[in-house]
């Protein structure tokens, strides 16, 4: 009797635990916690990989039993196991060192295996120095050649003297693109006229008398301005010619840790610097000198190296088109559906549709936008105003205006689906109140329904902005390009080139990592990359929240 008692009344508090709802509520919690906890592993695992890549490591050499010599950086440490002769496992830790020299090795790592090495040391005059091709070099600064001078020694003197000799390579660099610059302004002319007569033909016409009056009416102004530009293009010709030598005669001689020797221009050299005798304060000025560079650099080596600031710009510009192409269509398609439109199974079926369109694969818009913007709307406009161009395409090809306008498109739901909620919350009371008092129903949704659902609308927004700038399969049939050697936004008019393609962070990521030619050595700026897209979608959201704050605080205070 007793053990039944004790059964029912264990039932019963089990009974009230679960009509109490404390089951759910500790699982919801626990749900919580789980995805907190894989966003913040996320973000530590960004940022321990991405940030202290630009730390400067020692560079220690090895030397192997078999007498072969290595110099770089210990990138990682691992370990295997391998089968002995006995049929025991071993097993064998081994370090990866980063090499570098990839004009002389063909490869940046070398996996070493420790029972291998004989000595490992870190010499204090081992250098790095950051070229602009072949990636890093590691060696020992053997002499410094100053056109007619050579350096050789002391150590001190070397290094001033490579820092020296690479000012004065740098002027002349910034001399010879200024006069290459010159140099195309000068037969840009001549360039548009051989264009046309190319074109001319080209066109199966040039037998008719007309043409044939064009094409030697063409050809004449082109011999003329060639005459005029002749002596002109000589002397810039020479004085290139000189620079060039210049430029040439300034290179540093390196010796690796196995003793090859390699001549390195000066020009060609970012940043040189001795990791094992710099200080904790040296270090720190070369971090925020190499992250500065990472975020305001052009990219070079294949992306894998340099900064990223095109693709930054390309990304927020592109976001910002989006969002000025996709709330106003949003905002007024919510208003019609909701303020408009008579209720019933045509509307319901347009809000199922919409609802549904949320779903497509972000692909499916890329070839909607590639096939009805591109080649549709963007042929079109060649054809009326760029077929002198043709068949170059302007905008019938990709560009930031068409892959805008399709994340616009494949953003378009979570506005709409936003506004409307907006919209409903605003009290009816007050809708009809305006229309009691003689407003008309547009002079409502102005003054009333609109500036209540301002806060829906911002989040709208946000959502938004969130997937927008993340996408990168519309993208990468729309516009975006590995390396884009102008910006969309430049001192050229017509300012604004909504023609142009363009880099983004999301589609750079992808480059990097999987399309690099040596994605052992881009697995840094992978992370990086990704934690700077983090911080920008995340930026952008915090205006827009901001924004969306205030006025809620503004329209709620109003209600009083």
């Amino acid at each position: 009797m007793k053990n039944l008692q004790h059964k029912l009344k264990h039932h019963g508090r089990i009974t009230y635990f679960k009509q109490k709802g404390d089951p759910y509520i500790f699982a919801t919690g626990l749900g919580l916690v789980v995805a907190l906890a894989m966003v913040v592993a996320m973000v530590a695992i960004i940022l321990t990989k991405g940030l202290g890549f630009f730390w400067p490591r020692q560079l220690t050499q090895v030397t192997l039993k078999s007498g072969d010599t290595y110099l770089g950086e210990i990138w990682e440490r691992d370990s295997r196991f391998e089968r002995t002769g006995t049929g025991q496992e071993v097993k064998i830790k081994e370090i990866q060192l980063k090499i570098g020299n990839r004009d002389l090795y063909g490869q940046d790592f070398k996996w070493i295996d420790l029972p291998d090495v004989e000595r490992r040391q870190q010499p204090p005059l081992a250098t790095v120095i950051e070229r602009l091709e072949y990636g890093n070099f590691y060696g020992f600064i053997r002499a410094v050649h100053l056109e007619q001078t050579v350096v050789d020694s002391p150590q001190a003197a070397l290094l001033q003297a490579v820092r020296k000799g690479m000012a004065e390579s740098r002027r002349i660099e910034a001399r010879i693109k200024t006069l290459e610059h010159r140099l195309h302004d000068l037969t840009e002319p001549l360039s548009v006229l051989d264009q046309k007569i190319a074109q001319l033909e080209a066109s199966g016409q040039k037998d008719a008398p007309a043409v044939a009056r064009q094409l030697a009416h063409l050809q004449q102004q082109a011999d003329s301005l060639e005459a005029a530009i002749g002596e002109r293009y000589d002397r810039l010709e020479q004085q290139l010619g000189s620079l060039y030598q210049a430029r040439d005669a300034h290179y540093l001689t390196m010796e690796t840790a196995d003793g090859q020797q390699k001549d390195i221009p000066l020009y060609q050299i970012v940043r040189i610097f001795q990791p094992n005798r710099m200080t904790t304060v040296q270090k720190v000025q070369h971090y925020l000198a190499k992250l500065w560079e990472f975020v305001s650099a052009n990219p070079r080596e294949s992306n894998t190296e340099g900064g990223v600031f095109p693709a930054i710009f390309g990304t927020v510009m592109m976001v910002l088109l989006m969002s000025i192409a996709v709330v106003p269509f949003g905002v007024l398609a919510a208003i019609y559906l909701n303020e408009y439109a008579r209720q019933g199974r045509i509307i319901r079926l347009i809000r199922l549709s919409v609802n549904n369109l949320a779903g497509v694969p972000s692909i499916v818009y890329g070839m909607f936008g590639l096939g009805f913007f591109v080649y549709l709307v963007g042929g079109s406009i060649d054809h009326l105003f760029f077929s002198n161009r043709l068949p170059e395409p302007t905008f019938g090809t990709g560009g930031i205006l068409w892959a805008s306008l399709t994340l616009a498109l494949l953003t378009l739901p979570v506005v709409v689906v936003a506004t409307e909620e907006g919209l409903l919350a605003v009290p009816r009371a007050n809708k009809e109140g305006a229309l009691a008092l003689g407003a008309t129903r547009w002079q409502m949704i102005r003054k009333i329904a609109i500036p209540n659902a301002m806060p829906g609308i911002l989040t709208g927004l946000i959502l938004a902005i969130s997937r927008g700038a993340g996408e990168v399969a519309p993208l990468m049939i729309t516009g975006v390009v590995k390396l884009a050697p102008s910006l969309p936004l430049d001192t050229t008019f017509p300012f604004l080139h909504l023609d142009r393609k363009f880099m983004h962070l999301g589609f750079h990521i992808y480059d990097v990592g999987f399309q690099s030619p040596n994605v052992e050595a881009a697995k840094p700026m992978v992370y990086l990359t990704a934690l700077l897209l983090i911080a920008i979608v995340v930026c952008l959201n915090l205006l827009a929240i901001y924004l969306r704050n205030r006025l809620r605080k503004k329209y709620r205070s109003s209600a009083f």
